[in-house]
């Protein structure tokens, strides 16, 4: 299962387990626990990467907060480590009600953990809030994607294009990126992770993915999310609309927004100090 060097993502001292998690009967997850060398008095997060991301692209991150978090990373179903058995779906909603299962077996109380994603793993957070039995603490949400653009001209080649020659079409979408939805200038680091991503990416669940995304739209669940939610955006990064995360913070009961201006700076140590000031901030009753 392993591919990574994981000791390189953990604190001095800290440890970690790799192991799968069943989910139901069609999907098996990899879940990977990291746990600081001293017993920890912070609340443990639960951290739900984005889309088809890697964890290596989270790495500062991770060696960061595993110096005082118990960290569940969780490589939602989409990614390449998930088995899948049968006909299943992709979509957020999927993912979502993955997430919610995936709490109610892990050593977490209500009101004790900090629910923490990234991108689309951000966005089925948000989805999955009102369905959580064990509510968190609060959440973070890095750059949560509001709905997912596809347009018209992709969205007739994904539909037709064969995931078998999924190395043909792979140049043309990172040049979609580089040229239509990413500053390259201005964050060059985050067009490479996201070259790596398609690189290790199953092209079977791939396609299958971004047709369940597509007509997506996350506004009708965000009055449900009551508890105290930090939205980390980028003002940079223009892939995840920093002007849709400000309507997101607008739209919601109980949320601030921090802005960290580039997509490297919310995969930096920055991510863990924010983590650690929302936590300072809440009330004992929030």
């Amino acid at each position: 299962m392993q591919t990574e060097n994981l000791e390189e993502y953990c604190s001095p001292g800290a440890f970690y387990r790799d192991e799968r998690i069943e989910v139901s009967p069609e999907i098996n997850l990899r879940l990977i626990t990291f746990t600081p060398s001293e017993h920890p008095s912070t609340p443990p997060i639960v951290f739900v990467a984005g889309w088809i991301s890697l964890i290596k692209g989270w790495k500062e991150v991770l060696q960061e907060l595993t110096r005082d978090f118990t960290v569940y990373y969780v490589e939602t179903r989409e990614k390449i480590s998930s088995k899948v058995e049968g006909r299943v779906g992709y979509g957020v909603e999927e993912i979502a009600a993955d997430l919610v299962r995936l709490i109610n077996r892990l050593e977490v109380q209500s009101g004790m953990y900090v629910l923490l994603g990234s991108s689309l793993g951000a966005t089925a957070i948000l989805e999955s809030y009102r369905l959580l039995v064990k509510k968190p603490r609060c959440l973070v949400l890095i750059g949560p994607n509001a709905a997912f653009r596809v347009p018209a001209i992709w969205k007739i080649i994904v539909t037709l294009f064969y995931p078998g020659l999924y190395a043909l079409i792979r140049p043309a979408v990172k040049w979609y990126l580089r040229m239509f939805r990413l500053d390259v200038r201005a964050d060059q680091a985050q067009y490479e992770k996201y070259c790596d991503a398609l690189d290790a990416a199953d092209a079977w669940k791939l396609k299958k993915a971004v047709k369940s995304v597509w007509s997506y739209e996350v506004w009708s669940v965000l009055r449900s999310v009551d508890c105290p939610t930090l939205i980390v955006n980028a003002s940079k990064d223009k892939l995840h609309e920093p002007d849709s995360l400000r309507k997101m913070t607008a739209s919601m009961t109980n949320a601030t927004e921090i802005d960290l201006e580039t997509n490297a700076r919310t995969h930096s140590r920055d991510v863990a100090e924010a983590v650690r000031s929302h936590l300072a901030r809440l009330s004992p009753r929030q």
